[in-house]
């Protein structure tokens, strides 16, 4: 059963936008290795359009913003997201005057099977978003009406102009008194982890919920050392104790901060995973239910976890069924294909919640 906090019903109506790049994915089918493929399925993604979409589906007002290119592929990605009933009328279409190399992002799956880890292949240097000016766009236009930012720490990562649009935005949405939500997930491909902490650090001073899979190991403490226990750059699972320790420290220092979550994988094979996760909320923190599963499609699975808590918390749940919903909306997007977690079936997820897999009818 669900519990509503009174404190937070009624929000359903919140208004939510989010910025980043949208991405063409190529896939070998069939589980197919990269270099032996002759045909790739091909689909759209991307951290921030994968929340956008995955809110839009469970039926919050959902806007996307980025910059694709004026072409069929660029409008093909609008399509999608639209068709999902995404909001994509901040979406600049540029133009070779604007971004030279006027190209979309993509990148290469391919997908793992048992014993064999899934691998990822990014061709999005130079895309449009990466080389557009945008000094000229109206923050204050664009962040006007609504209730909720969400940004990540991918699209900063991309280019020094992704950079400075992510602190502006994560400034004006401060001053207009938005609710912000950042997801502190790293990406080792695109910068390292000493700077991918920094930014991050320097962004959370604006961040009323930080979410990822591995947001402690992000913070900076007066030594230059990251919080949590980190091997070869990748945090260790931690226990509830050392979790709840991490929690404590970051609201210390920022206390900004209303909610802090992240989940915990346990990768038994390439094909069956587990998950749990953590939050920090009122002055409190909860581990949630260890959901265990078989894996269609891994991608997307924190950003289900994001959009998963986001959509609990606008609708008011109490804090068990924040977590929990959060962690059975990931472990539902591992069984769907594709980027991004398309249900629109609320109770399914709630059924999943506790442990229900029968077949409804």
């Amino acid at each position: 059963m669900i519990h509503q906090n009174p404190l937070l019903a009624g929000q359903s109506g919140k208004k939510f936008i989010t910025m980043g790049e949208i991405m063409l994915r190529l896939t070998p089918p069939n589980y197919g290795k990269i270099r032996m493929a002759t045909e790739f399925e091909a689909s759209y993604g991307g951290s921030e359009a994968n929340i956008a979409l995955s809110l839009a589906n469970l039926g919050v007002d959902s806007t996307f913003f980025s910059v694709v290119p004026n072409n069929s592929l660029g409008k093909s990605a609008v399509r999608w997201l639209r068709s999902n009933d995404v909001h994509c009328t901040p979406v600049i279409l540029s133009t070779p005057e604007e971004t030279p190399t006027h190209r979309l992002g993509s990148y290469y799956l391919e997908t793992g099977y048992g014993i064999r880890a899934s691998q990822v292949i990014y061709d999005r240097k130079h895309s449009a978003i990466t080389e557009y000016d945008f000094s000229n766009v109206d923050l204050d236009a664009l962040l006007d009406g609504f209730d909720w930012l969400h940004l990540s720490g991918i699209t900063p990562a991309l280019a020094p102009n992704c950079r400075e649009l992510t602190i502006a935005m994560l400034k004006k949405a401060h001053e207009k008194g938005l609710t912000v939500s950042f997801d502190g997930n790293f990406r080792s491909s695109l910068w390292t982890w000493e700077e991918a902490r920094d930014f991050c650090t320097e962004c959370l001073p604006y961040v009323n919920i930080l979410l990822g899979i591995e947001p402690y190991h992000l913070w900076r403490d007066e030594n230059n050392h990251a919080a949590g226990d980190v091997k070869d750059g990748v945090p260790l699972q931690p226990s509830y104790e050392q979790q709840d320790e991490i929690f404590q420290a970051f609201i210390e220092r920022y206390p900004n901060l209303t909610c802090i979550a992240r989940h915990v994988r346990y990768a038994h094979s390439g094909s069956e995973n587990s998950l749990k996760a953590f939050m920090y909320y009122d002055g409190h923190t909860f581990e949630s239910k260890l959901f265990t599963f078989t894996i269609l499609d891994r991608v997307g699975g924190g950003d289900a976890f994001a959009s998963g808590l986001i959509y609990a918390m606008i609708q008011g749940y109490k804090a068990m069924d924040m977590l929990n919903f959060a962690v059975a909306a990931s472990a539902l997007k591992h069984t769907i294909h594709g980027d991004a977690n398309i249900t629109d079936n609320v109770q399914m997820i709630r059924n999943l919640m506790n442990m229900s897999y029968d077949i409804k009818r």
